[in-house]
Order: C-alpha cells, then sequence, then structure tokens
C-alpha cells in the first residue's frame, strides 16, 4: 500500500508546489482524523489517500484555479468514510446459500421469536432464490448485497441494461414467490 501512496503522491506534487501540497494533505489529515471514529483508525491511511484523489480529481478540473475551502474537506473526508464504512458492511454480510446449507446465516439477537421470524424469511428467500434461473439469482443476490447495478455488470461480465432488466424481474419474481408462502411487506 505504500509504494501505491508514493507513487501516486509523486504524480500529484507535480502539479502543486511542494508546500501548497503539503498544506493541502494537511488539511485532509485534519478533516479525516475529525470524522474518523476510532474503531477505523487502522483504515486512516487508506481514508487518506482516498480522500486525496477526490480532492485531486477536483483540483485538476479546476485547472488548479479554485481554492478548496475546509467545509469542502471535510465533505471530502466524511463521504470517504461513509464508502469504507459501507465497504465494511458489505464484507461481513454472508454469501446466499441457494443450495439449502444452513451454515453462514444472519441471526437475529434481539429476542427468539425475532431469530425464528428472520430464519424463516431467510429460507424462504433462499428457496425463491432457488427456484429463479441462474442469471436472475445471481443478479439479485448481488442486488441484496448492495452491489450496484454497473458493480454488479461487471462482476456477471454483461451489459447495465441487461442487469438492470436482471434485477427489477428476479426481484419482482422474488416478491412474488414470497407472497406465494405468506410473507408480505
Amino acid at each position: 500500500m505504500r509504494a501505491v501512496n508514493e507513487t501516486s503522491d509523486k504524480g500529484l506534487r507535480s502539479e502543486l508546489s511542494a508546500e501548497a501540497y503539503s498544506k493541502l494533505r494537511d488539511d485532509v489529515a485534519t478533516a479525516i482524523s475529525r470524522v474518523c471514529p476510532s474503531w477505523l483508525v487502522d483504515r486512516r491511511d487508506d481514508l487518506m489517500q482516498v480522500a486525496m484523489m477526490r480532492v485531486m480529481a477536483i483540483y485538476r478540473k479546476s485547472e488548479g484555479n479554485r481554492e478548496l475551502p475546509s467545509s469542502y474537506l471535510y465533505r471530502v473526508a466524511h463521504s470517504a468514510l461513509v464508502d469504507e464504512i459501507r465497504r465494511i458492511r458489505r464484507r461481513r454480510e454472508v454469501a446466499l446459500d441457494v443450495d439449502g446449507g444452513n451454515e453462514g446465516h444472519a441471526v437475529a439477537h434481539e429476542n427468539p421469536e425475532r431469530s425464528a421470524a428472520a430464519e424463516e424469511i431467510g429460507r424462504g428467500i433462499r428457496e425463491c432464490l432457488a427456484s429463479m434461473r441462474r442469471e436472475r439469482r445471481l443478479a439479485v443476490a448481488l442486488h441484496l448485497q448492495g452491489h450496484k447495478i454497473p458493480e454488479a455488470a461487471r462482476l456477471l461480465d454483461c451489459g447495465e441494461k441487461r442487469v438492470e432488466n436482471l434485477v427489477y424481474r428476479g426481484l419482482d419474481d422474488l416478491r412474488r414467490c414470497l407472497a406465494a408462502k405468506g410473507f408480505e411487506p
């Protein structure tokens, strides 16, 4: 990771004077340190790099003629933090097991009744997904895991419009199947 930081920093430094780059980096670091919660301290360098890349993209678009206020730097830092938290939460989600196995289920810990209901809904979703055509099942599973259409299209190696249609039709199939099983929104 350090090699990536150093090479990207060299490219950015050539666009700004060393003093201006150093000040900008310090300002972004301050913004990151203020918005970053203690449980994400180990990811501050990554957040810093993402925020600097976003700031420098704006700097490039303005051709260096735009002064970046500290409020903008805080918005960039906050946006990078939110994206990182979403990425972490997506990783914690477990893959849907369409083969009917029980390993890897998310369990609700509130109370036994909610746990049983969550387990029943999860079983219904798995059964409905298993009855779908493979490509719809994959598109819907990626959607349920939080992937956007462009990302799902890249993962499935097909066009965005095709994935969008697969997701919408698959979700419609899923709703109808769940309604037939007695699950209503």
